[in-house]
């Protein structure tokens, strides 16, 4: 094989799949792992505020399904996007707190819907505006 067989030289840096630290090892899975878990909680979220949301604008009733829903997508979308882990496992905990009181009750009143349409309302309010800290690299 000659000099002039040989592919070119490649630059490591435009190849992110390849760290170039030690400690880089595994960022790339960790953020999908991230991402994921954004995505299946904020969808498994909306799943159950859209039953309950139906429930309350058409006036008919749900069971406990829907909120078990809202509440297991919460807990995956705090493990995923809340950074600090006593807020994390805080809201964690309260949501599957909330889902097994709710379960144990067994049935689900007006009331209860009202409290989440309006909560999840203020939280979204919340996030459309308060503009996301910029990473410092």
């Amino acid at each position: 094989m000659t000099p002039s067989d040989l592919p070119p030289p490649q630059d490591k840096s435009l190849h992110p799949s390849h760290p170039t630290e030690p400690g880089e090892q595994g960022s790339g899975n960790e953020h999908q792992i991230h991402v994921i878990g954004l995505m299946v909680g904020t969808a498994l979220m909306f799943i159950g505020f859209l039953n309950v949301f139906l429930s309350i604008s058409g006036g008919f009733e749900i069971n406990v399904m829907p909120f078990l829903i809202y509440f297991a997508g919460l807990a995956i979308w705090a493990n995923a996007a809340i950074e600090t882990p006593i807020l994390r496992y805080g809201v964690m905990a309260i949501a599957i707190a909330l889902a097994l009181g709710l379960f144990q009750y067994g049935e689900i009143l007006f009331w209860h819907k009202q409290v989440l349409f309006w909560v999840t309302i203020i939280i979204v309010m919340y996030f459309m505006f308060v503009e996301p800290k910029k990473p410092t690299t």
